[in-house]
């Protein structure tokens, strides 16, 4: 692979994650402040995300794939959502900004499968080269968290107060330009030709091909567990930020980077954790992780107790890595060659789709339960909030423990 092409593809998917981490951080704050929106409102708009996942398949499956280059597809999807970016940082009611980020979350997340085909087909070495590419899209999204907090201060309580996080979306819209242009100049990626007799099914195109391998007890209890540990995952993605704004954390959207960075560390551990503790620990520690760090958000302050809500957020990188990185080993690893795509696909389909979706509602309720709570005092109600998702993830530690029976992860792929 030549430098340039490392530099574009690099380019590329600091630009995709620059993208999402711009403004959807900050999106539950300045739903709250800028819109005014009540719970149920917000968790409206952040079930686009998994609506855009369970969307994401059709496109890329039914367009995509068989079609047009992906980089093409890539760079008109990313015109079309800077121009829906922009319609979002001028919206000044709900029912105006809703319809626009429906529709930019329908197209924004096939992109994410679309920069990583584009890189896939460029390497020589997927296994060692693309971390060396990926990790440039984590660094996107830290850098678009330091510069909403440290150089624009944006999410300030005087700035957000006064409506700056409107301008999450301006940052958005322009990198969302400038990536629709630039992946006009990607490495050409068109459709990979296949032979007439293997038309693309339905089934196939949204991962229902895998479905057999529900009928594996262990693999049934694994995909079970995933779309229940999404449920208090969504709590992270909706409350987080408005959470830390409302307690007075300074900085929180540049401090929520902390996950990100913690993210890095641990994917470079989780070979070794994996390796010497098989993956039913590794998954059970990311599991126990979520509950560990939600308690810390019930119980922290931004005073004092601060110390307890960044430590909160530095367990993301297990709670990620050790959960959903693992999880996707495993899948791969029961799925072998015929039906791995299909196997990740379902399983994609489950946790950011289905599982999500169910966890933005249960948050919306939550919050709106205790809405009266928020009036008179806001960390009791947080306090609620926290505990009610860490209780979510502790059950489903107990049950993937008591159900899932310890078994060695082979890798079956096949090489040819």
């Amino acid at each position: 692979m030549s430098t340039s092409i490392k530099f574009k593809l690099s380019f590329m998917m600091f630009l995709e994650f620059f993208i999402w981490g711009a403004w959807f951080v900050t999106l539950g704050t300045f739903l709250i402040k800028n819109l005014q929106a009540s719970q149920f409102e917000i968790s409206n708009v952040f079930s686009t995300q998994s609506l855009g996942a369970i969307i994401a398949p059709f496109i890329i499956g039914m367009i995509a794939d068989r079609y047009f280059n992906a980089e093409r597809i890539l760079g008109i999807l990313h015109l079309i959502g800077a121009g829906l970016m922009f319609q979002m940082y001028q919206a000044t009611d709900m029912s105006v900004f809703y319809p626009y980020v429906l529709s930019y979350m329908i197209l924004y997340m096939p992109t994410l499968s679309l920069v990583n085909s584009v890189s896939f087909r460029q390497l020589t070495n997927p296994e060692k080269q693309f971390s060396s590419i990926r990790i440039w899209g984590t660094i996107g999204w830290i850098v678009a968290g330091l510069s909403i907090s440290y150089l624009f201060k944006w999410d300030s309580a005087l700035a957000s107060g006064e409506g700056a996080l409107r301008n999450t979306f301006l940052m958005a819209s322009i990198a969302s330009l400038v990536l629709g242009l630039f992946s006009f100049i990607l490495p050409k990626t068109p459709p990979v030709k296949v032979l007439s007799d293997e038309k693309a099914s339905f089934a196939s195109i949204i991962g229902l091909d895998a479905i057999k391998l529900l009928k594996d007890k262990n693999f049934l209890i694994f995909f079970i567990s995933s779309i229940l540990i999404c449920i208090p995952l969504a709590f992270y993605y909706q409350n987080a930020n408005p959470f830390l704004d409302q307690i007075g954390l300074e900085n929180p959207t540049g401090k929520m980077t902390i996950g990100q960075i913690s993210e890095v560390l641990f994917l470079l551990l989780l070979p070794v954790f994996f390796t010497r503790f098989g993956f039913k620990k590794t998954i059970l520690v990311g599991m126990l992780a979520w509950a560990v760090r939600y308690l810390l958000f019930a119980y922290g302050d931004a005073g004092d107790l601060s110390f307890m809500l960044i430590l909160g957020i530095a367990l993301h990188g297990i709670c990620y890595d050790f959960f959903f990185v693992s999880g996707q080993i495993y899948t791969d690893s029961k799925a072998g060659v015929k039906y791995k795509s299909a196997a990740q696909g379902l399983i994609t389909l489950a946790t950011y789709g289905v599982g999500q979706l169910i966890g933005f509602w249960v948050a919306g309720f939550v919050g709106e339960k205790y809405k009266s709570l928020q009036e008179t005092d806001v960390a009791a109600f947080w306090e609620q909030t926290w505990i009610i998702p860490a209780g979510i993830a502790f059950v489903v530690f107990i049950l993937f423990l008591i159900f899932f029976k310890d078994e060695k992860v082979e890798n079956k792929t096949e090489k040819i």
